[in-house]
């Protein structure tokens, strides 16, 4: 029995260390992939349980990943910009000893390794030294170099740490350069690619109305330590109105309609990355005051980029206050899955006739677009009509609405 405690022993000190593939997880609704924004460690690094690796951005957010074993960093998925897809190994961490077997310099080494920040930029193979030489160059430069036929091995680099710009290429090619080039961050491509898709396949209806303020202002002294969000009013006295038309809180696919049930109140965000739009889940389910307490914190936590994809997604109606920026009349763009959106501009002072007599009052623009294949334009001035009339009012109901 010894003897075979010895053999397996010895068989087992043969084995090669176990390592841990770390896989880009479905993180959110519908994730299919994400792009790495910052590497926190460098290939032969030592990390321990937890400890920051990267940080990805999503279609809507931003996300910190964590080492979940200790160990030696063997190997990084690419580098900042490149996109990773769901499934995919992120990173792998290992132990010293397979450090030593496989993380060793790809190609012809040389006299110095690469810095960490250029670990994983693309390399470029130079046909007549035979040598891979590592240039660093935005996927858009490289494309442009392709078409032009200009090897980049041969271009010497003025942007950052001496990457190859368009600039550069064009001065090879003869042409004129341009001032600056910046490929879009991942949100700012989500946004266009949503707006585009919403505005060339919607067809969409712009109704407007002015709204005597007076009393919406005066309503915004709630009890949550600070003016009450515009929005958390203008969406309490949206949801009933959602209840009684409930082509608003809908969404269109080919010749189906998809009525809702449930209340998600999305709310539009100006943010340092981008327009987002936070999602308060169950809206009607709220009183007035706790609506508005979770609006300022989904705001917060988009300017500060920790919210999460859940968060982000599943508006079924969309509040946009532009009058916080001093915007006035607009044409919202609708989000899509949705079927409508409502803007609200800044209120200022304006000549108002009452009662054949003119005197000052405090005026209000309102929006509403709306799908003008599901919603007529009868249905969508009810709407906006009722509205005017309870935001006039401040009719808005403290408690949840049933």
């Amino acid at each position: 029995m010894s003897g075979i405690c010895c053999l397996l022993s010895a068989l087992w000190l043969l084995l090669p260390p176990m390592s841990h593939e770390f896989r880009l997880p479905d993180i959110g609704e519908g994730l299919t992939d994400a792009e790495i924004v910052a590497w926190s460690v460098s290939v032969g690094d030592e990390v321990t349980v937890d400890e920051l690796i990267v940080e990805i951005e999503t279609a809507k957010t931003t996300v910190e990943i964590t080492s979940t074993h200790a160990g030696i960093v063997l190997s990084l998925a690419g580098a900042p910009g490149d996109t990773i897809n769901v499934g995919d190994v992120l990173f792998v961490i290992g132990t010293e000893h397979e450090s030593e077997i496989e993380v060793q310099p790809q190609g012809p080494t040389t006299d110095s390794q690469p810095s960490p920040a250029n670990r994983h930029q693309p390399r470029t193979e130079n046909v007549e030294s035979g040598h891979s030489v590592r240039v660093r160059a935005m996927p858009i430069v490289r494309k442009l170099a392709r078409d032009k036929g200009v090897d980049l091995t041969t271009v010497t680099g003025t942007g950052p740490d001496g990457a190859v710009t368009r600039a550069d290429v064009e001065a090879v090619t003869g042409r004129d350069p341009v001032e600056s080039l910046e490929s879009l961050t991942r949100i700012r491509r989500r946004i266009a690619r949503h707006m585009t898709e919403s505005w060339t396949t919607i067809p969409h209806v712009t109704v407007q109305a002015d709204i005597r303020a007076e009393n919406l202002l005066a309503a915004r002294q709630g009890r949550i330590g600070r003016p009450m969000p515009i929005e958390a009013i203008v969406g309490r006295a949206v949801l009933p109105l959602l209840k009684r038309y409930r082509e608003f809180n809908a969404s269109m696919h080919d010749d189906v309609v998809e009525y809702r049930d449930h209340y998600h109140l999305g709310i539009a965000v100006d943010t340092t990355a981008g327009l987002m739009v936070v999602v308060v889940k169950n809206a009607d389910q709220l009183t007035l005051e706790d609506l508005a307490v979770e609006i300022v914190r989904l705001a917060g936590a988009a300017a500060s980029g920790s919210l999460t994809p859940d968060e982000a997604t599943g508006q079924t109606f969309t509040i946009s206050n532009i009058g916080a920026l001093g915007g006035g009349h607009g044409t919202p763009i609708i989000p899509l899955g949705t079927s409508a959106i409502l803007s609200i501009g800044k209120a200022k002072e304006a000549a108002v006739v009452v009662d054949g007599a003119i005197e000052v009052g405090m005026l209000a623009p309102i929006d509403l677009s709306y799908d003008h294949r599901l919603i007529d334009g009868g249905l969508g001035q009810r709407f906006l009509s009722s509205l005017v009339v309870d935001l006039e009012g401040a009719v808005v109901e403290d408690s949840p609405i049933t």
